[in-house]
């Protein structure tokens, strides 16, 4: 058995568990589409970093996102001030002199107007006010939502099972001067083209100070995420791997079972290895065969950093990202501890059960061929999972203003004729469906509230938003139908309602429907297989209907969204096939006695017995109240209590409690 067959065993396991090229590629190209569009017209730019901007959907990853308000800017001397407005820019002034590399402060010229919480974070020092980054990083945690937590520089809060980190900074347009040795150092890798746009695109600055400098509470550090997305962009497949494998590598064996607290070496020193890895030469080919090569030369990197005592940033190499960590005892016992599984030689990722199994069966089978082709390793209706899933996650938008709905589509009217990848087109085609909606409703809403007396606006503004939930219905997914029966239902078209809603009920039940990341590939295939992705998106997929806490969607649901966004919640999640029985049963209330207890039936059926398969465990705690709501609606008042009570019992997804409890209270007095 050769180290090449193994390693390209092991390329195997981790497209497989990493992603293949093209499933990279995809997740890339939407998230950074959909961050254009959601920053367009924003005054506080939100931009995801970290691993799932670099393209990884690794189980347990935080997501990590960069604030930053666009009416401010770094400069690094007095002389860039002139490509600025001083009226409508307020300009931040960088003083390193004082710090270690990497770091800066951050002069507040007194002339200058600032917004409020950047004024209040300024401290006196040297006849000058500094914008203290302790006391930045405290305001903005003060108007966080309850249970979050200052992690470094970022504030940390819980989303379902996710993690989110979220950095106020500060964004510069200038590559920074410290950093100016870099341009000179790539020769060989990146190429000029990146290197030139990510020195054209800046830098930014996040609130944390270096633990041994003098300022500590008062410094920034100069941060290169966007830099550094744009460095792993740039990787070939096989490096990115490699980045991936030593991410997995630090969590499954050095930071196995150890307290956060305890953890020497974290992800951002992984990156680094490699970057430097493949900027040094030190492997002269990156490719399937030397995937085990590579991982052994950032591993020895890593080594011999910890040895030294010196972590030098890729950017900036005299910041020595261990100086305030790995020295004394804890770096000689850390040494011995990663130095033991050196002399294990690459046996040691045996340890690692994500890699484990990409080894033992090249150990048990020598002889065995692998192909890394990659249409032969990734089936079509897996790649098609994995593509809606991504387009799901960033299918929201969160804002009730007509005027910025509108703005949204002029955005979606410009990139419609821009070069977008096949991803792009897809993901744009949803997002649009989505818009559609949320201009409908909040029309509704502002129809509602404003023209309340004016009947030709209102008869207007109604057919304009039934056109729009037509449009979504006609591009959206499957699922995307209920927005127009939820419309119907709210507009008192009961039979209009039930129309569409018999029209979903057949889309819903067909075998080869794509639910969430559920589907039977065979017939999935069979049923669509080479057809467009539009054209599966709308015959063939559907996911959980999401109702914006803003909006009112369903009368009878409006305790549960005022409850989940009491708790900050921005959305309420359903599973489609609980929302089709709610809403047949609401509607035949009106129409037939008789096939509204059968919708009833069946609701009752689907809650009490499902296995997780139409009713996600995460959402058992809607689908049951919503079970109690149409019980206490038909005056089965026992069975709603024990729905309700049901409710209670479930993960706490949708932040519904405080209305489940007020329910059980109405009913019981």
């Amino acid at each position: 058995m050769s180290v090449q067959n193994m390693s390209e065993s092991v390329y195997v396991g981790m497209c497989n568990k990493i992603g293949t090229p093209r499933q990279v590629t995809s997740r890339r190209d939407i998230k950074d589409m959909i961050e254009f569009l959601d920053n367009r017209y924003e005054l506080v730019i939100l931009s995801l970093s970290g691993s799932m901007k670099e393209g990884f959907r690794l189980r347990g990853s935080d997501v990590d996102y960069m604030l930053w308000p666009t009416n401010h800017r770094v400069i690094w001397d007095f002389s860039q001030s002139e490509f600025y407005n001083i009226h409508r820019q307020t300009l931040i002034l960088c003083d390193s002199s004082e710090s270690p590399p990497g770091f800066t402060l951050l002069w507040l010229p007194l002339e200058l107007q600032a917004e409020r919480k950047v004024w209040l974070s300024c401290v006196k020092m040297n006849g000058g006010l500094y914008i203290s980054s302790s006391m930045y990083r405290e305001i903005n945690y003060s108007s966080c939502t309850p249970g979050s937590t200052i992690h470094g520089p970022c504030i940390s809060n819980t989303n379902g099972q996710l993690e989110n980190d979220n950095a106020h900074c500060f964004i510069s347009d200038f590559w920074p001067p410290s950093a100016s040795s870099w341009i000179d150092r790539c020769h060989s890798w990146p190429s000029p083209h990146v290197v030139n746009d990510i020195v054209k695109n800046g830098c930014h600055v996040v609130a944390i100070g270096h633990k041994l400098g003098n300022h500590e509470e008062i410094e920034w550090r100069i941060s290169f995420s966007q830099a550094e997305y744009k460095l792993v962009y740039s990787m070939n497949h096989t490096q990115f791997l490699t980045y991936g494998m030593l991410k997995l590598f630090l969590k499954e064996i050095i930071n196995n079972e150890l307290r956060d607290e305890d953890k020497l070496l974290c992800s951002y020193h992984m990156k680094t290895a490699v970057f430097w890895a493949i900027q040094q030469n030190t492997l002269p080919q990156w490719y399937p065969r030397n995937l085990l090569a590579g991982f052994w030369v950032c591993f020895k990197l890593l080594l011999k950093w910890v040895y030294n005592g010196i972590c030098p940033n890729f950017f900036i190499p005299e910041n020595n990202m261990f100086l305030s960590k790995i020295h004394g005892h804890s770096q000689r016992s850390f040494f011995r501890r990663l130095y033991e599984l050196y002399e294990k030689g690459i046996t040691m990722l045996l340890h690692s059960p994500s890699i484990r199994s990409c080894i033992i069966g090249v150990l048990c089978n020598p002889r065995l061929t692998v192909c890394t082709d990659e249409h032969t390793l990734v089936s079509e209706a897996k790649f098609d999972i994995e593509l809606f899933y991504d387009i799901n996650t960033t299918d929201s938008l969160h804002t009730s203003d007509l005027q910025h709905c509108i703005q949204y589509l002029q955005t979606v009217e410009q990139l419609i004729g821009s070069p977008l990848t096949q991803y792009q087109v897809v993901s744009l085609q949803k997002y649009t469906a989505t818009l559609f909606q949320y201009i409908a409703f909040t029309l509704s809403e502002y129809n509602m509230y404003i023209n309340t007396n004016v009947n030709k606006q209102m008869y207007i503004a109604d057919k304009i938003s039934c056109h729009l939930l037509k449009l979504t219905a006609k591009f959206g997914y499957v699922s995307d139908m209920f927005y127009i029966a939820m419309y119907y239902y709210k507009t008192h078209r009961y039979r209009e309602a039930l129309s569409v809603i018999e029209i979903t009920k057949v889309k819903l039940a067909q075998p080869y429907l794509m639910y969430e990341r559920q589907v039977d590939r065979e017939r999935y295939t069979e049923a669509v297989g080479g057809q467009s992705w539009s054209t599966k998106m709308r015959q063939a997929v559907a996911k959980n209907v999401i109702l914006d806490n803003k909006k009112c969607y369903i009368h009878e649901l409006i305790p549960e969204q005022q409850s989940s966004k009491q708790m900050s919640e921005l959305n309420l999640y359903i599973p489609p096939s609980v929302l089709l029985h709610m809403l047949e049963f609401i509607s035949f209330r009106h129409v037939d006695a008789m096939r509204a207890q059968a919708a009833l039936d069946d609701l009752q059926v689907l809650v009490h017995h499902d296995q997780g398969v139409y009713v996600p465990i995460c959402l058992r705690d809607i689908s049951w109240e919503i079970l109690g709501i149409c019980q206490h609606i038909a005056g089965n008042l026992q069975s709603a209590l024990y729905s309700y009570q049901q409710s209670l019992k479930q993960l706490p997804q949708n932040k519904i409690q405080t209305a489940t409890r007020q329910r059980i209270h109405d009913l019981q007095f």
